[in-house]
This record gives C-alpha cells, sequence and structure tokens, in this order.
C-alpha cells in the first residue's frame, strides 16, 4: 500500500559546492548514516512518496536552499530533498554546542569530568537554539506531512539521530491537521549514556530529551545494549512505565562480551513506554551494509586505480588499515600508540608491515577535535622518525577525505583495525570483510556496536588496553591464511545479514498499526 516516507536527519544525502564560474554543483553526502539510509530508501518502493528533510550546513547549501521552489523540495525526482536554511547562529548553538559538545560527549562519555562539562548562562542560550532547530525540523515535517491527498498507508516520519531529539515530541503536539494515518519513529545511530553518567546533562535537558523522543509511536537502536541504557534513563528520569518485552538476560561473568549486555545481536521490540498517555516501542535494529553494491563500487576505475597505489606502497608487505574520521570516540591515538607498541615489542615485524591509517577531518569548529588532529599527527610522525627506513614507512596517515582510496584500503588489508571507545555499530568494521579480496583479520574494541553480532569472528580487545590491542594486532598478522578467511567470510556474511534496506523495512513495518 503507498505510503509517504519522510526522512529527516541534520546531513542530508546531497551538498552543494560553488564552482570555478560561481555555479552551484552537488555531490553525494558523507557518512554512515547517510549511506544507510540511502540505500535503505531505494529498497521501499518506488510506488511510495519519499522526501528527505536535512538542514544546509554551508554557504553553498544555503544559496540551494534559497533556490528551492515553492514546495520546498530540491535534488533528484527518486529522492527528493527540503533543505532548510536554518539561520547561522541558531545553527551553529544547536549543532556545535549542544549536539556535538554535549550530547555526543554524553552518549559517548568522553568527557574530561574535572573539567568538564560546565553548564551555565551559555549552554542555556545554545539549549534555546537547539529548541529553534528542532521546531525548524518538526515545522517542515508537519507541512510535508500534510499535503494532501494522503496516501492510503498513511505518512511515516522516521527522525534521525541526537541532533533532532526533540522533533518526534514537537510533531505529536502538532495535532492540528494533522493527517490521519502519521506514525512517527525516531532512530538512534550513537550509543546511549547510562543513567549514572547521562545525568550529567542539566534536568531540564536531560528530561526533555527523553520526553522528546518518547513522543515517537517506535524508538530504534542498533544493539540491546543501548536500548537497554535508554529504557534505565527513561524510568530514572522520568518516571516512565517500562514494560520489558523480552527482559535482556543477566550477564555471564566468564563470557568477556555478555557483559556489555550487547552479546545477543537480536533485533526487534524490547519493550514498550507508556509516558504522558502515549506508548512508545523500543526495538533493536542492527544495521550491516549492502554487500552487493559495496562489492560492485569496488570494482570502479577510480578504487582499482588506488588499490595499484597503495599495492605499491606496500611492496609486499602486510597492511594493518583503519578507516576512520578524526573523532575523540574512534581512538585513533591509542591505535597508533598499540602500533608502535607492536613495533617495539615484536621487532621482527620491522619492515615487514606498513600501517595505513585514514583518518578524515571532522567537527574542527569544536576545540578538543582540533587538538586531538594534532596529537594523532605528533604520534604518527614519531612513529616513522623511530621506526623508519630508506626503504620502508611503516605508517601511512591520511587525513583528506577519499571515499574510493578508503574501499581500496579495505579491499588489500590483512588486518582491519577498529578500536572506537564507543560507538553506535561502527560500518567499518562491517565493510573492510566484505571488501577484502583475501581475508583479513578484524581487530575490535568491545565497546562498538557491532561487536554484538561480529564478536565471534573478531579478535575482541579493550579500547583503553593499548598491550592488548598490539598483542591482537600481532596475533592477526600470524593468523594462518585459512583461519584468516575462513573468519573474514564469516564476518562479511554476518554484515550482509544486516542490508540497510532490512534495517530501515523493519522499521516501517513497526510503524504499522
Amino acid at each position: 500500500m503507498e505510503q509517504r516516507v519522510l526522512v529527516a536527519s541534520n546531513r542530508g544525502p546531497v551538498s552543494y559546492e560553488f564552482g570555478a564560474d560561481g555555479n552551484l554543483t552537488s555531490k553525494r553526502g558523507g557518512g554512515g548514516l547517510i549511506a544507510g539510509l540511502t540505500s535503505g530508501l531505494a529498497a521501499v518502493g518506488s510506488g511510495d512518496q519519499l522526501t528527505w528533510i536535512c538542514a544546509a550546513l554551508s554557504d553553498a547549501d544555503r544559496a540551494a536552499a534559497r533556490q528551492q521552489d515553492g514546495a520546498g523540495v530540491n535534488g533528484s525526482p527518486e529522492l527528493p530533498v527540503c533543505m532548510l536554511d536554518i539561520p547561522q547562529h541558531i545553527f551553529e548553538g544547536a549543532y556545535n554546542s549542544v549536539a556535538n559538545a554535549a550530547l555526543w560527549f554524553v552518549h559517548h562519555m568522553l568527557f574530561d569530568t574535572p573539567n568538564q562539562p560546565q553548564f551555565g548562562l551559555a549552554f542555556r542560550q545554545d539549549w534555546d537554539a537547539y529548541v529553534l532547530y528542532n521546531q525548524a525540523f518538526a515545522d517542515a515535517l508537519a507541512v510535508q506531512a500534510g499535503h494532501r491527498p494522503v496516501p492510503p498507508g498513511g505518512v511515516r516520519a522516521l527522525i534521525q539521530d541526537y541532533h533532532l531529539a526533540l522533533a518526534p515530541r514537537m510533531l505529536r503536539d502538532r495535532a492540528d491537521g494533522r493527517p490521519p494515518g502519521l506514525r512517527i519513529a525516531h532512530f538512534s545511530h550513537t550509543p546511549w549514556a547510562p543513567p549514572a553518567y547521562y545525568q550529567m546533562l542539566p534536568d531540564e535537558a536531560g528530561r526533555a530529551v527523553l520526553d522528546g523522543m518518547l513522543g515517537a509511536d517506535h524508538v530504534g537502536f542498533l544493539c540491546d545494549r543501548w536500548a537497554a541504557a535508554f529504557l534505565d534513563c527513561c524510568q530514572a528520569f522520568l518516571g516512565a512505565d517500562v514494560d520489558l518485552a523480552d527482559p535482556v538476560a543477566p550477564p555471564d561473568p566468564l563470557d568477556p562480551l555478555d557483559p556489555l549486555n550487547c552479546a545477543s545481536g537480536t533485533a526487534g521490540p524490547l519493550a514498550r513506554v507508556s509516558y504522558r498517555d502515549h506508548v512508545t516501542e523500543v526495538a533493536v535494529h542492527p544495521l550491516g551494509v549492502d554487500a552487493p553494491a559495496l562489492r560492485a563500487r569496488a570494482q570502479a576505475d577510480d578504487v582499482r586505480a588506488h588499490i595499484e597505489t597503495l599495492g605499491r606502497a606496500a611492496a609486499g608487505r602486510r597492511l594493518i588499515v583503519r578507516v576512520d574520521r578524526t573523532e575523540l570516540s574512534k581512538n585513533i591515538v591509542r591505535g597508533l600508540a598499540a602500533y608502535r607498541e607492536l613495533l617495539v615489542t615484536r621487532p621482527e615485524w620491522r619492515g615487514r608491515v606498513v600501517h595505513l591509517a585514514f583518518a578524515y577531518p571532522s567537527r574542527s569548529a569544536v576545540p578538543e577535535y582540533r587538538a586531538y588532529t594534532d596529537r594523532m599527527q605528533r604520534l604518527a610522525r614519531q612513529i616513522s622518525e623511530e621506526f623508519g627506513t630508506a626503504d620502508w614507512n611503516p605508517l601511512i596517515l591520511e587525513v583528506k577525505d577519499d571515499y574510493p582510496r578508503s574501499l581500496a584500503a579495505c579491499a588489500l588489508a590483512d588486518v582491519l583495525l577498529v578500536n572506537p571507545i564507543r560507538d553506535g555499530m561502527n560500518l567499518v568494521a562491517q565493510e573492510g570483510p566484505v571488501l577484502s579480496e583475501r581475508g583479513c583479520a578484524l581487530v575490535l574494541s568491545r565497546e562498538a556496536g557491532a561487536a554484538s553480532t561480529l564478536g565471534a569472528d573478531a579478535l575482541i580487545v579493550n579500547p583503553y588496553d593499548i598491550s592488548e590491542t598490539a598483542a591482537a594486532l600481532h596475533e592477526a598478522l600470524l593468523m594462518p591464511d585459512a583461519e584468516r578467511q575462513r573468519r573474514s567470510a564469516a564476518l562479511a556474511a554476518t554484515a550482509a545479514s544486516w542490508p540497510p534496506a532490512r534495517w530501515l523495512g523493519d522499521q516501517l513495518a513497526s510503524l504499522t498499526p
């Protein structure tokens, strides 16, 4: 049955640049959220009405937004995009100060607590901007939802991530003129903090985020652990009634994964939360990769050219690969320190291994991110200076975003290092084995959501333990070819079993009354 599907996210599937002639040119938006949603929407059905609502992130985006037609829609006919020209000061306060410097830090447990956070007058002003930012999205969703005629299958609003935590409640509260059959979902692509850490947020902000998300009919997370933490917060801070549909089993102290409460890799409803005369279903929807599309992309000429270039740079040596944004939670500095410790404690690998570390710029407007990038680059230089020789560069660090090169690196990897402090899921951990041309060993942090589905075939590490990570790299490099290939094939099969189409389709199905 035909339905209207509305997606709302901070970043959209398209971004704009000014060309040399001053005209606007478009390119695909980046990031795992965009990749998953774009792939999932492609399988929703050509008969459905689709619109993606996002924020203008640059001056070129804002110029494009001002050129939108009367319906506020641009982009391709298959996936129209409504880009919101939110005033710069509101966007900055909402995005940089609240979403990325407060909510992201809380959910990834990143604060240097003797010094941060400090929630004073400036935060309250930024919080007002966050409210206005969410209102802009709720207003746009309401306009798109109210277009007539409403299709027989009704309207489905899919609101994404911590940037838009207030929007579900705001949309629900716009009762006047609401079309029949409007159903709202919110999905978190990040971890969720346990109550003891979540309570660092100012009380009014912490409660507002939870209340906003409970305005949805369906709230989704990437693994059991994050969903369980959300439910705990709903009880602790709102006094909400939580009815567990499938209680999480108590942890097994003999299983190093099970105490994380995310080892099951299950999907489906965990609980129903009753609050303010409304019931919200909370569920788990793991997100994997579109394996056929990913492999097809890896056969393109630009990727094959990078494979040749990187292969020459490796000169027959083993390759340890990582591909990340320069994001505090990705734990790049400890990963580099672990590689250095490998070379110190296992000198037999000197001259026989190269570490390709692709760490693309992220959130340079946040001071902590700029400082972290500087630390990463300093350590990389130190490793090259300490161990490099005339005919061996032990570390190739790149900080320029290059998607084809990233695919090429994954195809060549003997070892893939994914060691985040906390991560909602982590698509690279899944893309690497799918792309691997001769099988790769995966060294994976137990704090990545992907550990819930990939843990059985990866080498699991404590992301804070540099020595353990170095030992895991050594084990991965020594792994017999047959064992590495077996594990890699199993990892790829698991990643492919949760394709974006299934991830998104399950959420849409959950919104059917």
